[in-house]
């Protein structure tokens, strides 16, 4: 499923998310017009390595961070982006900007690690905001698992000419299916590059199917801790399969609208 906005709104601007964006964005740009220069060296030298990080783990360190704001195409950048502006806010409202930040680099590093754990001998560069993203995935099931997500209809997306049937174009789904659904396609895609003799999932078209596994169960364990002390929220709840109509963030002292459940 391809999600295209969710309905619940914060109370707080989201602006360590919004930099994050504008961070990747700005990254990759940098990125595709120096190896547009002939730089090829850009994405082995700041790009994980698995290899060259457990030889050398000090020295190579630095690339669990830069790795995360480089990508290796246009449509690899906008899909981790489309993820990140649409589910990145309410967990950064939820968390507060600083634990927002220090969550988001924690799950990325983890990310990595859980690549690197399963084939650490490979030489292929990891790069990509998948597994940082994957994290706020995470937080986001445990914290609005019915918050109502607009996406693209399933059936149209692998049958366009279903538009002219009457099927509708877009439906309103519960967070925890389509989480969940992006969560189980990267495990089986992750570990059926693994009985198919690949030994990584690096190898089987590129993805880091393992990184988002890692990036993901670290936001399940993590957002509670950086939940501590932290005021309650209140997050939409889906009540059927037709969008609803868009709701202005509350933020200042604006009053609370029904339909919401708490969180904690």
């Amino acid at each position: 499923m391809i999600p295209l906005g969710d309905h619940n709104p914060t109370r707080t601007r989201a602006y360590v998310n919004t930099l994050l964006l504008v961070a990747n964005v700005a990254a990759f740009l940098w990125e595709y017009s120096l190896i547009s220069s002939g730089a090829v060296w850009l994405v082995p030298g700041y790009g994980m390595v698995p290899t060259r990080l457990v030889a050398d783990p000090l020295g190579e360190g630095f690339t669990v961070l830069t790795s995360m704001f480089l990508h290796g195409s246009w449509p690899h950048l906008l899909g981790n982006m489309l993820f990140l502006y649409i589910f990145g806010d309410n967990v950064e409202d939820a968390m507060g900007h600083f634990r927002y930040a220090a969550f988001y680099t924690v799950s990325g590093a983890t990310a990595a690690t859980a690549q690197l754990l399963v084939d650490p001998a490979s030489t292929v560069p990891m790069v990509g905001a998948s597994g940082a993203i994957a994290g706020v995935l995470g937080a986001y099931l445990v914290l609005y698992p019915r918050a109502p997500v607009t996406v693209i209809s399933p059936i149209i997306t692998f049958m366009p000419l279903a538009l002219f049937f009457g099927f509708p174009l877009l439906y309103a789904f519960p967070a925890w299916l389509v989480v969940g659904e992006w969560f189980v396609g990267n495990l089986i895609a992750g570990f059926s590059s693994l009985g198919m003799g690949y030994g990584t999932s690096f190898a089987h078209g590129g993805v880091a199917f393992f990184a988002h596994i890692g990036g993901f169960l670290a936001g399940l364990i993590l957002v509670r801790p950086a939940l501590i002390g932290r005021q309650r929220v209140q997050a939409s709840r889906w009540v059927g399969w037709r969008p609803p109509p868009k709701q202005r963030p509350p933020w200042g002292d604006s009053p609370r609208r029904s339909g919401r459940d708490f969180w904690g």
